[in-house]
């Protein structure tokens, strides 16, 4: 009696949890095809007035990668209303901050601000559609930016540019064989035209869904959008390309030597599905089960009990057309990258062959439910979820119900799904290597 009490208080609980969670939203179109969405949160005198538009690094040519990324940065040096060097100090000056971040599917603007300064917000976000400043000027300051940025982040960091590398071996006609940051030599040969006719193609309010999250007067807050966006002239229809990549049928084999490391790794990279798919949710519960921190097989394997390396981990790219299961380690001396590769094997065969346990499965469940709950736990992130599954999902009801999507993934579902996808002849090995050459200043 005293455990079915336990339990129920528990389902009572979790149920609460769930009510909690339960985020309210409008949805609907402006004339020129932007979308709206609207969440009204009164808990806290804050709002998030932000825009994804649907650009990012696969809408580029191959001659011209980085446009959408530049653009990340670009679309802060001003407008005709908003002199250069001004927005930021708008922002701050009114008790807000902001930023934005570019993927290879999507770019995301925002500004969070005290509930009071929610017109301002919205005005700024309008200017940046209707009235972008975009000369020489800004492309010169930006372009040294993001060339600083590269060697920061990329060029001279340890294992900076092992991501770089799968990438342009897992794909071979997707635009996401290329990174978001681009090629430089791409961005010097840009010309301004070519700037202003990227602008003109993708930030459109027909390519873009407004999503304003907050402490907000719902009647007002649509009076201000109508008056803010509802002039701004529709673009034209944009006919997205297709991609479509043969399967990989045999391993791939790349070796890449990075200047900035004394200890080798070794990374082995997947193809999966469109995040949109079923079989996208089932590998991420794989991809916990396996590599979810410090108490996953395989860390607790490699690391804690065998000591076969120094560092082991994994990550889901999840991507609107196609994504990537990549595994990475440090192996520890004396072993060596191979050893630790054979180690990562067994624990897939394992996953293929027999069914989790009950104990690990109820963990898995739990891990994503407190997912769930902190994804939504603020109303910044709402607000980027909601404008995520309208945008890249298409349909923002994701937001309550997608945890249900990963409680129906049975454990015979997450053998299949690994027999499916997690095979050696499905995947790309890269040999991390030190170099004897200084890096790039």
């Amino acid at each position: 009696m005293k455990k079915s009490i336990m339990v129920l208080g528990a389902a009572l609980l979790l149920g609460g949890i769930a009510s909690a969670q339960k985020v309210d939203f409008e949805e609907y179109n402006l004339d020129n095809g932007m979308h709206v969405i609207l969440h009204n949160d009164p808990s806290a005198p804050v709002v998030v007035t932000s825009v994804m538009y649907h650009v990012g690094a696969k809408d580029e040519t191959p001659d011209r990668t980085g446009f959408a990324h530049f653009f990340e940065h670009l679309l802060f040096e001003g407008t005709k209303n908003i002199k250069r060097g001004e927005w930021s100090k708008i922002v701050t000056a009114n008790g807000g901050v902001n930023n934005a971040n570019t993927t290879d599917d999507r770019t995301y603007y925002y500004e969070v601000f005290p509930s009071n300064n929610l017109e301002l917000g919205l005005w700024m976000e309008s200017e940046r559609m209707l009235h972008p400043v975009i000369n020489q000027i800004g492309i010169d300051t930006q372009n040294g930016v993001i060339k600083e940025e590269k060697r920061t982040r990329m060029d001279n960091q340890p294992y900076g540019n092992f991501l770089t590398v799968v990438k342009e071996n897992m794909f071979k006609k997707h635009p996401y064989r290329w990174m978001p940051i681009g090629s430089m030599n791409h961005l010097d040969a840009a010309t301004l035209e070519e700037f202003q006719a990227f602008n003109k193609k993708f930030y459109i309010p027909n390519n873009a869904v407004l999503v304003v999250a907050g402490q907000i007067d719902v009647a007002q807050t649509k009076e201000w959008i109508q008056k803010y966006f509802g002039a701004i002239p529709k673009g034209e229809t944009l006919i997205k390309q297709t991609f479509v990549e043969e399967p990989i049928t045999q391993t791939i084999k790349a070796t890449y030597q990075d200047p900035n490391i004394q200890i080798p790794a070794i990374v082995t990279a997947f193809r999966t599905p469109s995040m949109k798919t079923r079989d996208a949710r089932v590998l991420d519960l794989i991809s916990s089960y396996l590599s979810g921190g410090k108490s996953s097989k395989l860390y607790k394997k490699i690391v804690d009990e065998k000591k076969t390396a120094l560092e082991i981990g994994a990550f889901g790219l999840n991507q609107e057309d196609y994504g990537m299961y990549i595994i990475y380690g440090l192996p520890m001396t004396p072993f060596t990258s191979a050893d630790l590769l054979k180690e990562i094997d067994e624990e897939i065969v394992k996953i293929q062959t027999n069914l989790i346990s009950e104990k690990d499965f109820q963990k898995l469940q739990n891990t994503f439910d407190n997912l769930f709950v902190n994804t939504n736990a603020n109303v910044e992130g709402i607000a980027e979820n909601l404008a995520k599954y309208y945008m890249l999902y298409g349909d923002v009801k994701l937001i309550n119900n997608e945890i249900d999507l990963y409680h129906s993934i049975t454990r015979e579902e997450i053998r299949e799904v690994a027999k499916k996808y997690l095979n050696p002849n499905q995947r790309l090995i890269l040999d991390y290597v030190p170099s004897t050459e200084k890096a790039q200043n």
